[in-house]
This record gives C-alpha cells, sequence and structure tokens, in this order.
C-alpha cells in the first residue's frame, strides 16, 4: 500500500504532522541522544496512541499542542520518552564479553589489589545484562572471602526498570543461561502454566537500579567503575553525541578498568585513554 493510500485511511489529525514530527523529533534527539528520523514516523504513531488515549487527546495536533503550547512537557516527558525507546535484550547476549569479563577482566582487576568491584550496566533495559553480570561475579567471588561486588543498572525508560527490578521473565528467555546458574541463580512458578521464572532474591539484593539518562553532563554513580557495560546504545545516536557520551563514561571508569560496547559498535576516531584488548573490550589507561 502506497504512503498516500495509508494517509486516506485514517481521520484528519489522526496522523502527526510534518511540523509536529519535527518537533517531536528535535525533542527527543535534544533530551535522549536519539535519532527519530522521518523513517520513523508509522513507528511513533503506533506508539503514541496510547499516549493519547493517557491524556485525553484525541489527536496528533492536539497532544502536540499540549506539550509544546501549553506546558504539557513537564508532566509528559518521562512517558513520551518511555514510547519512544527502544528495549531488546537477552541473558549472556553477545557471549563472548561475560567469557572475558570471567576469565580476563576480573582476575586482573583483583590482582591489581582491588577488593569490591564495582560494575555498571549503563543501558541496563528490562535487566537480563546487569543479572547477568550479577551471576558472573558471584561465580567470581564464590570462594574468595575477601573480594564482593555491586552492581549499578540504569536506564532512561522507568517501564523497563521497573521490569528489571521485579526480576520477572518468560520461562523461554532464561534459555542462554547454563544450567548450573539456573539452578543457582533463577527459580521457576510453581504453578507450571506460568510459565515465567524470577532471579533468586539473593541476587537481586546485589542489583541497584535507578534512572539516569546518558545525556545529562554527568553521571552520579560515586566511586569510579572498574567495569562499564554500554552495549548496543551507542548506534542510536549520532557522532558527536556517541562522543559525548564515551567521555563522561571513562571518567567513571577507573584506570585498568573495562568498557565493554556491542559488537556493531565502534569506538575508532575517537580521543579516549582506552585501548582495545579484545573485540569491543576496551581498557582504560
Amino acid at each position: 500500500m502506497s504512503v498516500a493510500a495509508m494517509a486516506e485511511t485514517h481521520l484528519p489529525g489522526d496522523r502527526i504532522s510534518k511540523r509536529n514530527f519535527d518537533k517531536l523529533a528535535r525533542f527527543i534527539y535534544d533530551y535522549s541522544g536519539i535519532k527519530m528520523p522521518p523513517t520513523k514516523l508509522t513507528m511513533l504513531e503506533g506508539r503514541l496512541r496510547r499516549r493519547l488515549r493517557a491524556t485525553n487527546h484525541s489527536t496528533f495536533d492536539d497532544y502536540c499542542d499540549f506539550l509544546f503550547d501549553h506546558d504539557g512537557l513537564a508532566q509528559e516527558t518521562v512517558y513520551l520518552i518511555d514510547v519512544v525507546t527502544t528495549n531488546k535484550t537477552d541473558f549472556f547476549r553477545e557471549a563472548k564479553h561475560f567469557d572475558y569479563l570471567q576469565s580476563v577482566a576480573l582476575p586482573a582487576i583483583t590482582n591489581s589489589g582491588v577488593r569490591t568491584i564495582r560494575t555498571w550496566s549503563s543501558a541496563c533495559s528490562t535487566g537480563a545484562e546487569p543479572y547477568t553480570m550479577a551471576m558472573v561475579l558471584a561465580e567470581f567471588a564464590e570462594g574468595r572471602k575477601d573480594v564482593s561486588y555491586s552492581v549499578l543498572a540504569t536506564d532512561l525508560s522507568t517501564d523497563v526498570l521497573q521490569t528489571a527490578r521485579r526480576g520477572i521473565y518468560p520461562e523461554d528467555l532464561i534459555a542462554p543461561v547454563p544450567r548450573d546458574l539456573q539452578r543457582k541463580y533463577v527459580l521457576v512458578a510453581k504453578h507450571p502454566d506460568r510459565k515465567e521464572v524470577r532471579i533468586s532474591p539473593k541476587l537481586r539484593s546485589r542489583v541497584g537500579f535507578a534512572r539516569m539518562n546518558l545525556m545529562d553532563d554527568k553521571y552520579p554513580v560515586g566511586d569510579l567503575m572498574n567495569i562499564i557495560f554500554c552495549r548496543n546504545v551507542l548506534i542510536y545516536f549520532d557522532k558527536q553525541t556517541q562522543a559525548g557520551v564515551l567521555d563522561r563514561l571513562c571518567n567513571c571508569l577507573a584506570k585498568g578498568g573495562y568498557m565493554f560496547i556491542g559488537h556493531s559498535e565502534s569506538i575508532t576516531g575517537f580521543d579516549l585513554p582506552l585501548k582495545q584488548v579484545s573485540n569491543t573490550v576496551f581498557q582504560r589507561i
């Protein structure tokens, strides 16, 4: 079906005008760094329809007037960003990163004298990444009485953080988790028809969740981190935004610490205090 034909299936005002799309795209980019090209128009319309219903607006024109002409952004920004944020996650996603974390990075960090390993999942989505990190850390710390760890998990979306805190997932999502780790860290629902699992309370207690915008000037994470995961988020930013985010992340990383980025991402061309030590793994120098 052509674009023109598709447009005819909607009532007037039931589409986002070019003027309003440009306003929304600019705001989303300025606030979150997420690019919203014209090809995303249909996707944005689909995702924003529930916000129209929630705010009792019958058309996109009314909704955008509410946002930009009647100070609606003050109360709507968090919800607007939630619906446009893409969140895909899996346990042990890009598994070689976790192999490297376990076999190289963690031994190197503790051999340097660190006894409290601080780690950060900076775009944690619904929690699979930080819980995977916590499993690897728990296994590493087991039997090492002088070693402890913490996992900070942050994301821009309040919706995904709510899911992450609960730690309840469809049963098939944990398929990549090794069986021995499932037995130790995953609880299966007593009623088989529910087909869902929950991360054990002990492991959940080691992960702290907080909302954070990587576009902010500073990241309030406390002491320097030994491990930072920032995977599959840079691809949504342009080069200028990537440079700023990476620079601020480096400011949070301890010397000798490790940064992991997604396998489809690159830091080539950026002036950063990092050296590559494995595929999409970098060490602070």
